[in-house]
């Protein structure tokens, strides 16, 4: 079974687009019910092919749908992103994903899929939607063999009729050598929905109070995804004026184990909801639980040993609506601790990204959007800017200035490794320190070529035991190029330390692992296997053991979801809700390992037990923010990073950051 697409496959598209009217049976009701279908077979190779599908709904607005055909025989899907699928002989039902299932009259949306064919390849005749049969005419277009050009950014990105809990997402049309298929729409790198090439706005399901970056990119039927729109940031406004705080959170208890102490309350209610809790230690704020709604437990680290607490818990609603104290709950520490004392190593004004200790203990950080390397003394705080990278380009997003490891032979020729974005793609390079300053004369990119976008851009360095630079790529927001073998987008790359292939990679180039999002963590346990953090989409982010050749099964499956049964799909070691998650930076100490999460603002701690992660506990919850990298410190602890502002623009020098010092037990 084949489940990559082929770039030097003859690439062979056809279009059919239905139509229809009609009463809806089934699903979803429409009183008025329509739909236009429009498949597209974007490439074709022996046995194999991949297509993409767009759907507008021409009848009432739904709040969910289902698409069903009839293959011919030997046609089968392999795998299938933006929805799920069920195949029972020929027929086929494909269902709307958790972020794609509302759809306003003419609104549209698209999911596509890779499958393998026997003996012919015919092009279905007829759709349904929602149980309404489509019937119309076939329009064929065949881009020219190999299209690798992609669409123009769409321009003038803009918002109208922004409610409490909807708004109207509307650019201009992008152009293409060939045409744009389909617009895929995202909020600060979470895809919500796609439209066909011809529609030019969507109504798009908000939250109230909560700030978005809203942006869209245009992608041809050959795959090609253009650079991101300018983003555009909304925040709706509460669905009610609401001036009630919530009630007081009751019977606030807890328990201690060594200089860890565990919260545990009954929740406070309120008029609309309850959102966060806020929880003191003393008159301090040393933590935020938040959710919909949020837990009601919290777990404080990094405390002094046989020492008396008091703690409070305050709910607050999303309104900022503050109800009173709860009870006060008294716990002493006892000696022992797993996650100990936790100390303010510096600060930053720009975004720590990548972290590495050098020879001598002290440790060079990139600054992400600023684009200079800084090493840092964690004994005095003193700071030596040692130079800025060359060609470094920021995104409104994610890229720019990222990864950074020390050659294991730095103490005698001084490499540093460097992946950054440029202007027109993601890099990896290698200059000299000399002096204690960039040496810009010996800089040598080693690979380039990686697709660049606002997001999805990867960026983690490891050097492994065998002495080889691995590497962490996103798929650049194109997820297809994730099962494509021979791009190196969506993938786990091993080189050489010169740049070159190691004799002894999976496919003859650099991928080590394919079929990742946008994985940003790589750690090497004791046994020399290298673990994997990564980003979801909007459901699940995950850790996985990386295997040689290992198919991780993006964009079919994510975490758990989607068509992850998949024959030679790989299965993640742990899930974790994106809310709870959206996890960068991983380090592994005495086989324990601990994960950084931005939007999760906590610091998992998982022991690695054979091939399975055990005993996760989560630390710091909300106590420091958005955590971005951890990284292991000479003294057998780890140090750790904040992304607290600005990391959601490429503005340098607007941030005001932590790296930290966690000693453990």
């Amino acid at each position: 079974m084949r489940t990559s697409r082929r770039r030097l496959a003859v690439l062979l598209t056809a279009t059919i687009v239905l139509v229809a009217a009609g009463a809806v049976t089934a699903v979803s009701a429409q009183a008025a019910a329509g739909c236009r279908v429009t498949y597209t077979v974007s490439s074709q190779w022996s046995g194999g092919f991949g297509a993409n599908v767009s759907l507008t709904n021409l009848g009432d607005p739904v709040s969910s749908w289902q698409v069903g055909w009839t293959f011919g025989a030997g046609q089968t899907i392999t795998q299938l992103w933006n929805g799920s699928h069920t195949q029972s002989g020929s027929q086929v039902t494909v269902r709307n994903a958790p972020y794609n299932g509302a759809l306003a009259t003419n609104a549209s949306t698209a999911f596509g899929f890779n499958g393998s064919w026997t003996g012919s390849n015919p092009i279905p005749t007829t759709f349904t939607m929602n149980g309404v049969t489509c019937t119309g005419t076939t329009v064929p277009s065949s881009p020219p063999p190999g299209d690798t050009q992609p669409p123009t950014v769409p321009g003038n990105s803009r918002v109208s009729n922004l409610t409490c809990n909807a708004v109207t997402f509307a650019w201009n049309a992008s152009t293409d050598n060939v045409g744009v298929a389909f617009y895929d729409i995202y909020h600060d790198g979470q895809q919500m929905t796609s439209v066909g090439g011809g529609t030019l706005s969507a109504n798009l399901t908000v939250v109230p109070g909560a700030t978005w970056g809203l942006y869209v990119n245009a992608r041809d039927a050959a795959g090609n995804v253009s650079q991101a729109s300018s983003t555009v940031t909304v925040t709706p406004p509460l669905c009610q004026t609401d001036t009630t705080p919530p009630t007081a959170a009751t019977q606030l208890a807890g328990s201690a184990s060594g200089t860890t102490v565990t919260l545990q309350w009954t929740a406070a209610t309120d008029d609309i909801g309850v959102r966060a809790y806020d929880v003191y230690r003393g008159s301090a704020l040393v933590g935020t639980v938040s959710g919909n709604p949020p837990a009601t437990t919290f777990i404080d680290s990094g405390l002094a040993a046989n020492t008396t607490y008091q703690y409070q818990v305050r709910a607050r609603d999303a309104a900022g609506n503050t109800g009173p104290p709860s009870n006060t709950a008294t716990v002493a520490t006892t000696g022992g601790c797993t996650v100990c004392t936790v100390t303010q190593v510096a600060t930053d004004t720009d975004i720590p990204w990548g972290l590495a200790t050098l020879p001598d203990g002290s440790i060079v950080y990139s600054r992400r959007d600023a684009h200079d390397i800084v090493r840092l003394n964690p004994a005095t705080g003193a700071k030596t800017t040692l130079g800025t990278v060359p060609n470094t380009q920021s995104t409104e997003g994610e890229g720019g200035l990222l990864g950074i490891a020390v050659a294991p032979t730095y103490a005698t020729d001084g490499w540093l490794y460097v992946m950054h974005t440029s202007p027109t793609d993601n890099r990896i390079v290698r200059i000299r320190v000399v002096n204690d300053r960039l040496d810009t004369s010996t800089l040598a990119v080693l690979v380039s070529g990686l697709a660049r976008n606002k997001y999805h851009d990867g960026g983690r360095l490891r050097f492994g035991p065998d002495g080889k630079l691995y590497a962490s790529s996103g798929d650049a927001q194109n997820g297809s190029w994730a099962q494509d073998r021979n791009r190196l987008e969506g993938k786990i790359l091993r080189l050489n330390p010169d740049g070159t292939v190691p004799a002894d990679n999976p496919f003859g180039n650099l991928v080590w692992s394919y079929g990742h999002r946008n994985p940003q963590g790589l750690a090497f346990d004791s046994q020399g296997r290298l673990w994997e953090q990564e980003f979801g989409n909007t459901v699940m982010d995950e850790t996985n053991l990386i295997e040689r050749g290992g198919n991780y099964g993006w964009p079919a499956c994510e975490g758990t979801t989607g068509t992850c049964n998949t024959a030679g799909f790989l299965a993640p070691k742990r899930t974790y809700p994106t809310s709870e998650g959206s996890c960068s930076g991983i380090a592994i100490v005495r086989d324990a390992l601990y994960v950084a999460c931005l939007r999760g603002t906590r610091l998992y701690r998982a022991v690695i037990s054979g091939t399975s992660l055990t005993s996760v506990q989560s630390y710091f919850v909300g106590t420091y923010g958005r955590l971005r990298t951890a990284e292991p410190s000479p003294s057998g602890g780890i140090w750790l990073t904040t992304s607290n502002n600005g990391d959601k623009d490429s503005v340098p020098n607007n941030s005001n950051e932590r790296i930290l010092h966690v000693a453990l037990g």
